[in-house]
């Protein structure tokens, strides 16, 4: 059980909750999971619709008393989200409305208010959904470009799944082969050709763990974005920048030097990548205790940056000629930099080969999106693969490696034994992932990140 957090009620409650978004809207839905929904319906609809057809009615309070007319469906468990019985009250979608049919469910006995996540919860105890299809559609509700979309359903669709549980089927039959082998080892002669079975085996094992775990990367920036910092010396044109980007005012532009004292954040969608900018306290030398926060605060940011645009201001690029900038930031980043000249359209004279644009007249701007768009697709584009995007997944497919090479090391020295344990571990590992094997303090954690009614 997580920390402070009270665990799951029992699954014999009937559950409500407003499945829709919160506030005014045309339509509100109203989900409805547990024993008493046929009697939820036979009360508030008159009877039991047809199972997954929509039927129009008056849905009505325990005293008869009208509340509205609306759409409802019946789910018939176990063919439903969550195993057991369904209902679904489509509502209009006005507030007074809304509370006034949770009041009405409330005040029925036999049914609670939903937990946040708990429609999962019951989807996951039920059989009907493993723990990364529970994880796929948490990331499908937060997705805001089309490649975390498509990443999310992968997920969600379970191809990650099936590929973990192919390969715990390949460990568990590993493990089986050792654990028979031990009898030999008893005998003091294990075969030869079960010995390289093993060996092989496991090479194979390791070869795609690795694989899925080298995914990961690439995957965990397909889900958080990148993360995109302007940087350079005070005034330089990085809050005209991020406000172009963004295509409003994020940040406010200013001739007075230092305006900027904090990050300010931009999220952006970039070729269907999602794209953190991030405006950036002028770099110099301050005495006051505010902007040289500000300006140490930039610096930590580029060091863990996925690129860096440092701005320099066009009509001192002259210091480009020599290869030096005012403030050379060294070779501590290991991101990717460009620099870019800003104010393109103060200058007359040569930029020494410097791209050069211009927010004011939109001189290079096009170049520079078209720069990014390719970036962004290159570093964080999806694929179509379906990739590790979380981090209890890398933890768990580093583990089952490690557990595979030194089951690798324990067969080179006719440890058998010691070899099927290790697999066993392995196995236990991926189980892990789609939920074969779990405790309580994981799924406490992954279901409690949903909303309340999903």
């Amino acid at each position: 059980m997580v920390h402070g957090q009270a665990p799951m009620k029992s699954m014999i409650d009937t559950i409500f909750a407003l499945s829709s978004g919160h506030g005014r809207s045309g339509v509100a839905v109203i989900r409805v999971s547990g024993p008493a929904v046929r009697f939820v319906l036979e009360t508030m609809c008159g009877n039991i619709p047809i199972r997954r057809m929509a039927r129009l009615c008056t849905i009505r309070d325990s005293g008869g008393e009208a509340i509205d007319r609306g759409l409802a469906l019946f789910f018939e468990g176990p063919r439903s989200f969550t195993g057991e019985d369904m209902a679904e009250l489509h509502v209009h979608g006005g507030k007074a409305v809304v509370q006034a049919l949770l009041g009405s469910l409330a005040g029925l006995v036999g049914l609670r208010p939903a937990e946040a996540g708990e429609f999962a919860r019951r989807a996951f105890e039920n059989g009907k959904l493993d723990l990364t299809a529970v994880e796929g559609i948490a990331d499908l509700i937060d997705s805001e470009t089309e490649g975390q979309r498509r990443a999310a359903l992968v997920q969600a669709d379970g191809r990650l799944a099936r590929t973990y549980e192919a390969l715990r089927s390949r460990v568990v039959e590993l493990r089986g082969l050792a654990e028979a082998s031990v009898d030999f080892v008893d005998e003091g002669d294990v075969p030869a050709s079960v010995t390289r079975q093993l060996v092989s085996g496991c090479e194979e094992l390791a070869k795609e763990l690795m694989s899925l775990k080298e995914g990961f990367q690439r995957g965990r920036l397909v889900r958080d974005g990148l993360v995109v910092v302007i940087a350079g010396k005070p005034n330089a044109g990085k809050s005209s920048l991020v406000n172009w980007l963004a295509n409003r005012d994020i940040a406010i532009v200013s001739d007075e030097p230092g305006t900027t004292r904090d990050l300010l954040e931009a999220r952006l969608d970039i070729a269907g990548v999602a794209v953190s900018v991030f405006d950036t306290a002028g770099l110099r030398d301050s005495a006051q205790s505010v902007e040289a926060e500000g300006i140490r605060r930039a610096r930590e940011l580029m060091e863990r940056a996925d690129l860096v645009i440092e701005l320099v201001d066009s009509g001192s690029v002259q210091l480009l000629e020599t290869g030096t900038t005012e403030d050379n930031y060294g070779d501590k980043y290991e991101t990717t930099r460009w620099r870019i000249g800003s104010k393109a359209d103060l200058v007359t004279g040569k930029t020494y080969g410097l791209s050069a644009i211009s927010t004011k007249t939109g001189t290079g701007t096009s170049e520079l999106l078209k720069r990014l768009e390719a970036f962004a697709v290159e570093r964080a584009g999806f694929t179509g693969e379906a990739l590790m995007t979380h981090e209890r997944h890398r933890e768990a497919v580093t583990m089952a490696l490690s557990g595979i090479e030194r089951c690798s090391r324990h067969l080179e020295s006719d440890e058998v034994e010691l070899a099927a344990e290790e697999l066993r571990m392995a196995g236990d590992a991926l189980g892990r992932l789609t939920g074969a094997i779990h405790t309580e303090d994981v799924l406490g954690q992954i279901f409690s990140s949903f909303c309340i009614g999903k």
